[in-house]
């Protein structure tokens, strides 16, 4: 697994407003789409491209594009629909998928309530959209289940992370021969008692939708 921590200061400054309790739910969401596109920039540095003759005004040339099939992007409900505009921004032509994810509050387990995926995902990179990366189930569990369908290059955007969680997606992906790229916008100190990443910035959700 390949975990690389985005490192700028634009990222930095506005994860700070993030992280703020003091910011409503209209801002956040504004600062999360820009936050994913320059998160975006890295997750996609090795999206595949092809050749494409094209003319200038003054001659031709070979530039690239998207090679098919296209990429597809999967955003982890329902938070992750808050980073699905500042990816496609980067993006355009992808797909989109979904996949309907909760975890239980109390025992922390995860599990799959719905989806919205094509059912053979070989050949297909796939980029899975999630703010938090806590303690690892989700995204364990959207791998697993991504891989079932045949996919095989898979790259991961989150927001920001906790250790643990980290360890825990290294450890469960330690025998597997799937590449998987992790991109984060900073990595936190760690996890609480009911699992919630210090100091965070709260319930991703809630702060995008409100307290449904």
């Amino acid at each position: 697994m390949d975990v690389h921590v985005a490192d700028h200061p634009l990222i930095a400054h506005k994860l700070t407003y993030l992280r703020d309790k003091r910011t409503d739910s209209p801002t956040f969401r504004r600062l999360a789409e820009e936050l994913v596109t320059l998160l975006a920039y890295e997750a996609t540095r090795d999206v595949r491209v092809e050749p494409f003759e094209i003319e200038t005004p003054v001659s031709p040339t070979t530039g690239i594009k998207l090679s098919n099939p296209k990429p597809i992007i999967v955003p982890i409900l329902r938070a992750g629909l808050g980073m699905l505009d500042g990816m496609v921004k980067l993006l355009p032509s992808a797909e989109v998928g979904f996949l309907g994810m909760i975890r239980n509050e109390e025992t922390l387990e995860v599990s799959t309530y719905a989806n919205r995926l094509p059912d053979d995902l070989t050949g297909r990179q796939v980029f899975i959209l999630d703010p938090m990366l806590a303690t690892g189930g989700t995204l364990v569990m959207a791998i697993d289940y991504l891989t079932a369908k045949g996919a095989r290059d898979i790259t991961a955007v989150c927001l920001l992370a906790a250790p643990e969680g980290i360890k825990h997606l290294e450890d469960e992906l330690a025998d597997s021969d799937i590449p998987v790229k992790v991109v984060l916008g900073t990595i936190d100190e760690k996890l609480n008692e009911k699992g919630y990443i210090v100091p965070g910035l709260g319930d991703a959700g809630d702060r995008l939708y409100g307290v449904v």
